[in-house]
C-alpha cells in the first residue's frame, strides 16, 4: 500500500493547508505539459491519489487505521471517477476560483462605446480658436422603460436553461479525468434571465437612437489631425449604462491665399518690376485684418518678409507664429513701343545693353553673397 503522506511529502499530523499546498507544488512540477513524459505523467497520478485520500476525511481516517481506500478495485483515482476533483488542478496551476461555474451572470448594465467624429474648420479658427456646434446620432437611455429593458408592467423570468446561472456546463472526458466546461447561455445572453415583454421601444436594449447637438469649444492651435476628447459626451451603453467618451477629430480646410507650416503663416506677393526696384507700400489683408507692408527698394524674387506674431497660436503654450510673406517679382511681356524705348534708355544708363550671364554656385554661401556685392559697387 502506497505511503500517501510520503508521496506528498507531508508529515501524518499535516493540516489540510498543508496537504492543498504540497499537492499545488508538486502538480506544477509533474504536470505532463510541463514535464512531458510517460514516467511524469505516471508520477502526477500518484501525487493524485494521494491528494485524493488525504483531502477527503473519510479516506483519510481509514488509509489511517490501516485500510486502503483503493483497495476494492475502485483503482486510482486519478481518471477514473473516484472523486477527484478537476477544480484543485484549476487551483493549482492558476489559483482559486478558476474553475467552471463561479462567474455567474453578467450584468444587463454596460458602459457605452467610445465614437470618433471628424470635424472640418477654416484656417482662420485654427488661428484663433472656436466654438462649434455638433449634432450626433447616437444612443440615450431609453424613457419608456428607463433602460430596464422589459415594457411598464412585465418583469423578467428566470431563464428555463441555466437556471439563472448565466452560463451552461459541459463535461467532457480528459487525461485528468471527466472535465468540466462552462459557457454563456445561448438562451439569456448570459443575463441569467429573459424579458417576458421587452420594451416596445427600445426592443429590450435599455437605449434608443436619436439626433442631439452639443457645443464644443475648439482651442486655438489645432491643426489636422488633433483629436479632442469629450469625457462622457459618448452614447449611452446597454441598459442606460454609463456614457462613453466621444472623440473628434480636426481637419484643417486648406486657404485660399495661406498655407500652414507649423505654427507659421505663408503667403505670396507678385510685385511689379518698377514697384520692386523703387520700393513701395500696400495694405496687406490678414487674419488680423487689414496690414500695412511695406516694400523695400531692390526687392528680388524670393525675398522674404516677415510679420511677427501674427501667425497660428501656439496649442501648447502662449504666442504666435509669424506671417511670412513671399516676394514675385514680375517681369514685363507685353510692352508697348514707347515702353521698349524707355526700357533700353534705361538699359543704357546702367550699361546693360549686352550684359554677361554670370553662373552662380548652387551653394552660394553668406560670405560670397556679399563679396559679390561688394564687387558690384
Amino acid at each position: 500500500m502506497n505511503d500517501y503522506y510520503a508521496v506528498l511529502g507531508v508529515s501524518r499530523d499535516a493540516s489540510q493547508e498543508e496537504i492543498k499546498k504540497a499537492y499545488r507544488r508538486l502538480a506544477r512540477k509533474l504536470h505532463p505539459d510541463v514535464n512531458p513524459g510517460a514516467d511524469a505523467e505516471e508520477e502526477f497520478k500518484r501525487v493524485s491519489q494521494a491528494y485524493d485520500v488525504l483531502s477527503d476525511p473519510q479516506k483519510r481516517q481509514s488509509f489511517d487505521m490501516g485500510s486502503d481506500p483503493f483497495a476494492s478495485g475502485g483503482g486510482a483515482g486519478f481518471g477514473a471517477g473516484q472523486g477527484f476533483s478537476f477544480s484543485d488542478v484549476m487551483d493549482a496551476f492558476f489559483g482559486a476560483g478558476a474553475q467552471a461555474g463561479t462567474r455567474g451572470p453578467r450584468s444587463r448594465v454596460q458602459r457605452g462605446q467610445d465614437a470618433l467624429v471628424r470635424l472640418d474648420i477654416d484656417l482662420s479658427k485654427a488661428v484663433f480658436g472656436s466654438e462649434e456646434e455638433l449634432t450626433l446620432d447616437t444612443a440615450v437611455g431609453c424613457t419608456r422603460c428607463d433602460g430596464d429593458g422589459a415594457e411598464p408592467g412585465t418583469g423578467r423570468q428566470t431563464c428555463p436553461i441555466c437556471k439563472g446561472a448565466g452560463e451552461v456546463q459541459q463535461i467532457q472526458r480528459s487525461f485528468l479525468g471527466q472535465v468540466m466546461t462552462s459557457r454563456p447561455c445561448v438562451n439569456c445572453q448570459g443575463f441569467g434571465s429573459t424579458l417576458t415583454d421587452p420594451c416596445h421601444d427600445c426592443s429590450g436594449d435599455g437605449r434608443v437612437r436619436t439626433r442631439r447637438s452639443i457645443k464644443l469649444k475648439v482651442p486655438a492651435g489645432v491643426d489636422t489631425g488633433t483629436r479632442i476628447q469629450l469625457t462622457g459626451e459618448g452614447e449611452v451603453g446597454p441598459g442606460n449604462g454609463p456614457k462613453a467618451d466621444l472623440y473628434v477629430e480636426i481637419r484643417v480646410v486648406n486657404h485660399e491665399t495661406y498655407t500652414r507650416r507649423g505654427d507659421d503663416l505663408h503667403c505670396s506677393v507678385e510685385l511689379p518690376m518698377a514697384a520692386a526696384a523703387l520700393g513701395t507700400s500696400f495694405k496687406l489683408s490678414t487674419f488680423d485684418g487689414m496690414q500695412d507692408l511695406e516694400i523695400k527698394a531692390g526687392t528680388q524674387s524670393g525675398d522674404v518678409l516677415t510679420l511677427r506674431g501674427l501667425g497660428v497660436t501656439h496649442l501648447r503654450h502662449g504666442g504666435r507664429g509669424d506671417l511670412l510673406v513671399h516676394a514675385t517679382v514680375q517681369t514685363p511681356t507685353r510692352l508697348t513701343e514707347e515702353q521698349q524705348e524707355l526700357l533700353r534708355q534705361f538699359a543704357a544708363l546702367r550699361g546693360e545693353e549686352r550684359p554677361e550671364g554670370r553662373l552662380q554656385p548652387a551653394n552660394k554661401g553668406l560670405f560670397g553673397k556679399l563679396r559679390d556685392a561688394f564687387k558690384e559697387k
